[in-house]
C-alpha cells in the first residue's frame, strides 16, 4: 500500500477472495525499524484507510483480523522470549535492538471495533463483524476424520487375505514339512487371526512387496520394531528374524526339534547337530520372542512395520509405494518440530541475560512451561510414507503441501503432523540405514553372499571380548574390545559394557543390544547386579520380551506376564496403584522370581524389543565376519559408507601422524569440535587398520573414484570426497571429465572438471597433480602449422 499508486493496488486485490487488516498496534515495530518507510502511528492509519478504501473501489470485501500469536494479552512473555532466539541459525525479524515486539493477543469483538474506530463506527462494525460474518458463510466445511478408536483406515489389495495366508503357509511347509508340526500350525493360525481380522493383512503384503523388491536389487532390508516378532512376517520374507523358540530344523527332510523351556536364549547359541533322519547338518534358529509385543494379547493393536533399507535403494522404495497405490495415494508424513522443555528452559535463561531481567525459580519455570511446545519447524518424516486408501481422499485426513513450496518437488507433503494422524491412517516407515549399504559393498567386493554368514563364527565372538583374533593389542588400537566401527557395538559407552560382561554367544549380544538401547536399564541397575555378582548377563532383564518369556516360565499366567511386561517396559510400574502393583509382585513370589529381578523391574524407564535387537545383531555380525576375515574389504566399505570426516594427509603420513593427530583431539576434552571428534572416529579406524598391517595411498587424479575407496592389494587409494573442500558433485565432474583424456594444465583441470582454484592448488600442494603446468603449453613445431 506505501509503494503501490491505487489502480495498481486494486489490480493485486483482484486476486484475492478478501483482503485482510489487523489492528495499528500490530504494526508499529514498523515505525521502529530503520529500513521502514513508515515513521509513525498517523502513516499506519493513512495506509489502512488506503487499503480499505482501495479495496471497496475494487470491490473485495476487507475483513479485519487479528494475526494471533498469544491467546491472553498477559502471554505476550512468552512471544517476547520466543522471538530473542535463533531458529534454523537464523534470527527472528522481530529481534532487532528498539524493536518492541507487537501485542498480539486475541482480541475481543469490543477491542477490534475499538481498534478501528478511527474508520468511523459504521465501517469499523462492516470490517470488525459483517464481513468476516459473510467469509465464514462462503466456507464449505471440511469434517477431517480425527478418531477411529485405533483402527487405520487401511488401502485394499484384492485378495490381500488369501495371499498372505497362502504365501506363508506354503513357506512353512518349504521348511517344516508337510504336514506342519503342531506348534507351528498354531502359531500361524493365532498370529492369522489377528493379522486378518484386524485388517492388517493389506500392511504385511506391502511391506514383502517392498522387502522382495530392495532384494532383487541386491540389498538386504533390516527389520526394526517389533516386526520381527510375528512369524507370519519371517515366512513372508518381511524380516529374518525367526521368533520361534530355539529350534533345529533339517532344510532337506525337515525334520525339526524345539527347545521351549528357556534351554538356549538363541537357536544360534545351540552346538552343530546333524539330522538324525538323513545326516544332513540342522540348521540352527529362533530366538523366543512372542507375538504378542507385536500385536498385543489379544491381537488389537495395530501392527507397526518399520524396516531399514539401504540408503541407495530408499528413494527406490518410497517410489515402490507409490506406484502400487498412485500418486494422489501416497504421500510424505509430515513433521512438526516444536520447542522442548530443556530447550525452553534455555530460551528464559538467554532472555534473562541479554535483556538484564531476574526471575525466581517458580517464575522461570512458569516462562519455560509456557514457551515449551511452540512450533520450531515443519518438514518430511525421513521414511515415512502416509498412504491413502482408494475409497478415500487425503482430505479426508490431512491438507497436503508441497515442500518450500517448491511445486516440481518429487512429493507432496501431509500438512499435518503424522502423529496426528497415524492411528487413522496407514504410515509405512521406510527408512533408510548404512548396514544394509555396508552389507551391499562388502557383498561387491567379496563375491559373497553375505546372507550365508554364520552368527556364530568362534573368531567373530571374539572381537566382542578382547582384540587377539585381529592380531592387534588394546594398547595399539585404544580399545580393549575389537569392535571398533562395528554396528550397535562400537561406542565408546559399549565397549565400555563389552569390557564388563565380555558377551560370547549371540543371546548375550541380544542382551547388550537390549541394555544400551534401554533407559535406566543399565546404569544403576543391570551394571550392578552383574558387579556385585547378583545375576549374571544373561540372567538380567535386557529386552522387554525377556520379562514376559522368563515370567511365563517361572509359571505365571500368559496374561499376567504379558501386562507386567506392557508396565515395565514403560516406565510405568512406579505409577501403578497400589494394590495392581502389589497383585503382581504377589503373583512373582508365589512362582519364586527373585527379588533382585522385581526391584530392576521398578528401576525401568524404556526398554528395546528382542526382535529389533536381533535384527541389529545379525548385521553386525555380518560385518564384523569381513572385518575379521577379509580386512581389507571391510576397511574400505566402512570408510566408504561410514566415515564422514577425513585428514587425508594424516591418513597418508602412516601412523605417528595417525596416533599425533588422535591425541591432539584427545587433548581438547569437551573443547573439540564437531568436526574433530567426527575425524577422531575415521581416525580411530585408520590407525586400527595401519596397526594391522594395510596402508592408506595418496589421491590420484587417474585412479581415485569419485566418493568411494578402492583397494590396491594391501593399500586403499582415497575419492576425490575425501578431500576437505571438494563436494559430491564435484568429485562426479571430475571423474566424468578424465574420460575425456588426460588433462595437460591446471587451466585445463579447473575448466574441464569445474574444480575451483583454491582445490587446484590444495592439490598441487598434496602432489596429486605431479609436474602439471599452469597453462597447455604449443610446441614451435606445433605454431608452425
Amino acid at each position: 500500500a506505501f509503494k503501490k499508486e491505487d489502480e495498481e493496488l486494486a489490480k493485486m486485490m483482484q486476486y484475492y477472495d478478501y483482503i485482510e487488516v489487523q489492528p495499528p498496534e500490530v504494526y508499529f515495530y514498523l515505525t521502529q525499524m530503520d529500513s521502514s518507510p513508515i515513521k509513525s502511528m498517523a502513516d499506519i492509519l493513512t495506509h489502512i484507510k488506503k487499503i480499505v478504501r482501495v479495496a471497496e473501489e475494487a470491490g473485495v470485501l476487507v475483513c479485519a483480523t487479528g494475526d494471533v500469536h498469544h491467546l491472553r494479552k498477559e502471554d505476550k512473555i512468552y512471544r517476547d522470549i520466543i522471538v530473542t532466539q535463533r531458529f534454523n541459525g537464523k534470527l527472528h525479524p522481530l529481534n532487532r535492538r528498539g524493536v518492541t515486539v507487537p501485542d498480539m493477543h486475541f482480541y475481543t469483538t469490543r477491542e477490534m471495533l475499538d481498534a478501528f474506530s478511527f474508520l468511523g463506527e459504521e465501517k469499523a462494525k462492516e470490517i470488525v463483524i459483517t464481513n468476516p460474518n459473510k467469509i465464514a458463510d462462503k466456507c464449505e466445511i471440511v469434517e477431517v476424520i480425527i478418531e477411529t478408536g485405533g483402527v487405520p483406515f487401511s488401502p485394499k489389495i484384492e485378495n490381500s487375505a488369501s495371499i498372505v495366508e497362502e504365501m506363508v503357509y506354503t513357506k512353512a511347509k518349504e521348511w517344516y514339512g508337510n504336514p506342519l508340526p503342531d506348534n507351528i500350525r498354531e502359531r500361524i493360525e493365532q498370529e492369522l487371526k489377528g493379522i486378518i481380522g484386524g485388517g492388517f493383512d493389506v500392511i504385511y503384503l506391502i511391506a514383502q512387496k517392498l522387502v522382495k523388491k530392495s532384494n532383487d536389487d541386491g540389498f538386504l532390508v533390516g527389520s526394526r520394531g517389533s516386526v520381527g516378532s510375528s512369524f507370519v512376517a519371517t515366512m513372508m520374507g518381511i524380516t529374518e528374524v525367526n521368533p520361534l523358540p530355539p529350534h533345529y530344523v533339517c532344510p532337506d527332510c525337515q525334520f525339526s526339534e524345539f527347545f521351549t523351556e528357556g534351554q538356549y536364549g538363541s537357536g544360534f547359541d545351540m552346538p552343530e547337530k546333524q539330522c538324525p533322519n538323513c545326516g544332513q547338518r540342522l540348521k540352527k534358529d529362533g530366538h523366543d520372542i512372542p507375538f504378542e509385543t507385536f500385536l498385543g494379547f489379544k491381537g488389537d493393536k495395530v501392527p507397526d512395520i518399520d524396516l531399514n533399507f539401504s540408503g541407495a535403494d530408499q528413494p527406490s522404495a518410497h517410489l515402490d509405494v507409490r506406484e502400487i497405490f498412485g500418486a494422489d495415494y501416497a504421500f510424505r508424513a509430515g513433521t512438526i518440530g516444536t520447542v522442548a522443555e530443556k530447550t525452553a528452559f534455555g530460551f528464559v535463561r538467554g532472555y534473562e541475560r541479554d535483556y538484564g531481567h531476574y526471575y525466581r525459580g517458580a517464575e522461570i519455570e512458569r516462562l519455560a512451561a509456557g514457551s515449551t511446545g511452540v512450533k520450531r519447524t515443519t518438514g518430511q518424516h525421513p521414511g515415512g510414507i502416509i498412504v491413502i486408501p482408494g475409497y478415500m481422499d487425503v482430505y479426508d485426513f490431512s491438507p497436503v503441501a508441497f515442500p518450500a513450496e517448491d511445486v516440481n518437488a518429487e512429493w507432496q507433503t501431509t500438512h499435518f503432523d503424522f502423529h496426528a494422524i497415524h492411528d487413522n491412517i496407514l504410515k509405512l516407515d521406510i527408512l533408510g540405514h548404512d548396514d544394509p549399504t555396508m552389507i551391499r559393498k562388502l557383498q561387491d567386493l567379496s563375491g559373497m553372499d553375505a546372507s550365508t554368514i554364520p552368527m556364530d563364527d568362534p573368531d567373530v565372538m571374539k572381537i566382542f571380548a578382547g582384540t587377539e583374533v585381529l592380531g592387534v593389542t588394546p594398547e595399539q588400537i585404544f580399545s580393549k574390545t575389537g569392535t571398533l566401527g562395528v554396528p550397535e557395538m562400537g561406542t565408546t559407552f559399549v565397549r565400555g559394557m563389552l569390557e564388563e560382561t565380555k558377551p560370547s554367544t549371540f543371546a548375550e549380544l541380544l542382551q547388550i543390544s537390549g541394555l544400551s538401547h534401554g533407559t535406566d536399564v543399565w546404569l544403576g541397575n543391570a551394571q550392578e547386579l552383574i558387579k556385585q555378582g547378583i545375576a549374571n548377563l544373561a540372567k538380567v532383564i535386557g529386552c522387554r520380551d525377556d520379562i514376559m518369556v522368563y515370567l511365563i516360565h517361572a509359571g505365571l499366567d500368559e496374561s499376567m506376564a504379558f501386562t507386567i511386561m506392557e508396565r515395565v517396559r514403560k516406565g510405568m510400574w512406579n505409577k501403578m496403584g497400589d494394590e495392581e502393583r502389589d497383585t503382581y509382585i504377589a503373583a512373582m513370589r508365589e512362582n519364586n522370581v527373585p527379588e533382585w529381578y522385581i526391584d530392576s523391574c521398578s528401576k525401568i524407564k524404556y526398554m528395546f524389543p528382542k526382535a529389533h535387537a536381533a535384527a541389529y545383531i545379525m548385521m553386525a555380525l555380518r560385518v564384523a565376519y569381513f572385518k575379521v576375515h577379509m580386512p581389507i574389504y571391510y576397511y574400505c566399505a566402512w570408510f566408504s559408507i561410514r566415515a564422514n570426516a577425513f585428514d587425508l594427509k594424516v591418513m597418508g603420513d602412516g601412523l605417528p601422524a595417525v596416533k599425533a593427530r588422535m591425541a591432539e583431539i584427545r587433548g581438547k576434552g569437551f573443547e573439540a569440535s564437531n568436526v574433530e571428534n567426527a575425524l577422531f572416529g575415521t581416525l580411530e579406524l585408520c590407525n586400527e587398520m595401519l596397526e594391522r598391517g594395510f596402508k592408506f595411498g595418496k589421491l590420484d587424479l587417474y585412479r581415485s573414484e569419485a566418493s568411494e575407496f578402492i583397494i590396491e592389494g594391501d593399500t586403499l587409494i582415497p575419492p576425490f570426497s575425501a578431500m576437505d573442500g571438494l563436494g559430491g558433485n564435484v568429485a562426479r565432474q571430475l571423474v566424468k571429465a578424465r574420460e575425456d583424456g588426460e588433462f595437460l594444465s591446471k587451466t585445463e583441470l579447473r575448466k574441464r572438471a569445474g574444480v575451483s582454484q583454491t582445490l587446484v592448488d590444495k592439490m598441487d600442494e598434496m602432489g596429486i597433480l605431479g609436474n602439471m603446468p599452469e597453462d597447455n603449453q604449443l610446441s614451435l613445431f606445433d605454431d608452425l602449422f
